[in-house]
């Protein structure tokens, strides 16, 4: 029986799973800033939107003040993973972990840092989170959730997991096979989010909009429709449509997070979305033009935030120049790919607990 519960991570989504968990569990939630933690457990959460409520938080950056937990969501950005899953994996090894997390890849990453029951997750819910210790709920969709192959993990599991969340007052769903909703998400997500990072729209009703020739409706329906034939060459029958999804979002006036990351210089999920479509074109065979393009496109536009400041002469960055030869910044992109096989099972490592003085890093 699920009793208590960690929330890795505390953004919009965390918050959201935090404060509802909260209600019907013991929660403990962690997070990387000190100020973030602190906030929480003086305050607590309070939930507006859909739902209005307020729920008291155990809240912490330090690993060491968490208990082992039967569930921990995962709710970093997909970016973070590793990092945060080094650090706390081991509290988990007894229970489960659902990724509740944008992409392709998480999951594996998961599954190297603890030796817990993995849960493929998907989320569609959606909120903003005001500060700290205020989240509005404004999407109120399902979690879709099922078990991750490699870790052989009962569906029995995943429908207590769902039960949970669904007595919380949010909705899940248990899927025997998660991956066709999984896919159909990231086929939505890696679209949207590209265009609207490189265009500096929200998700508005350009997005669907074919009306005229240059209507940005037809790249988002060409992108949406390659991504499909690479699911399709992957052996997945998708659960819903990303056009239909796409369609709908449109009215929303969304930002998308990796248009929030790109306007605050942040490395985005991208690998994890259009990369990780690209890739399993490539891996397929399957022409992929336009998510391989995209991808390489917000890739550079991350290489060029720090371009100028790699590249200045020696003397602007402070370097004493050798009179001999001149020094120079590096002049080429460098296009990092996170080291995940969709193939098979990744090889887990063995967790061992961090010493009480690391603190998270999620």
């Amino acid at each position: 029986m699920i009793r208590r519960v960690c929330i890795v991570g505390c953004g919009a989504i965390g918050s959201l799973y935090a404060a509802h968990l909260a209600r019907v569990a013991e929660v403990h939630v962690l997070v990387r800033r000190r100020e973030h933690a602190q906030s929480l457990a003086a305050n607590g959460l309070r939930v507006s939107g859909i739902h209005d409520f307020h729920s008291g938080i155990r809240a912490t950056c330090d690993v060491a003040e968490l208990p082992p937990c039967d569930l921990a969501i995962v709710a970093t950005k997909a970016t973070q993973t590793a990092e945060a899953l080094a650090e706390c994996g081991y509290l988990f090894d007894s229970g489960a972990v659902l990724s509740a997390q944008n992409g392709l890849g998480g999951e594996e990453i998961i599954a190297r840092h603890t030796r817990a029951r993995v849960i493929r997750g998907t989320t569609f819910m959606s909120g903003t989170r005001h500060s700290d210790a205020h989240v509005q709920y404004e999407l109120d969709t399902a979690t879709w959730m099922g078990p991750f192959e490699p870790t052989a993990t009962p569906f029995s599991v995943v429908q207590e997991a769902a039960e949970l969340i669904n007595r919380s007052g949010l909705r899940a769903e248990a899927l025997p096979d998660a991956r066709p909703a999984q896919w159909a998400k990231v086929i939505f997500n890696s679209s949207v989010n590209a265009v609207s990072a490189l265009t500096d729209l929200p998700h508005c009703p350009a997005f669907a909009d074919e009306q005229e020739f240059c209507s940005l409706g037809h790249l988002l329906h060409a992108l949406i429709e390659e991504g499909k034939r690479v699911a399709a060459a992957a052996g997945i029958v998708l659960h819903a449509d990303p056009w239909k999804m796409n369609c709908v979002g449109a009215q929303t006036n969304h930002p998308p997070s990796m248009l929030a990351d790109v306007r605050k210089h942040v490395r985005t999920e991208v690998d994890f979305l259009g990369g990780a479509i690209a890739r399993e074109a490539e891996r397929f065979g399957v022409p992929a033009p336009l998510h391989s393009g995209l991808y390489r496109l917000i890739k550079g536009k991350e290489a060029g935030w720090t371009f100028d400041q790699e590249n200045r002469p020696a003397a602007a960055r402070g370097v004493r120049a050798n009179t001999d030869s001149a020094i120079s910044g590096s002049n080429g992109l460098e296009f990092r790919v996170p080291p995940v096989d969709l193939q098979a099972p990744q090889e887990r490592e063995n967790p061992s607990p961090k010493a009480e003085t690391e603190k998270s890093k999620i």
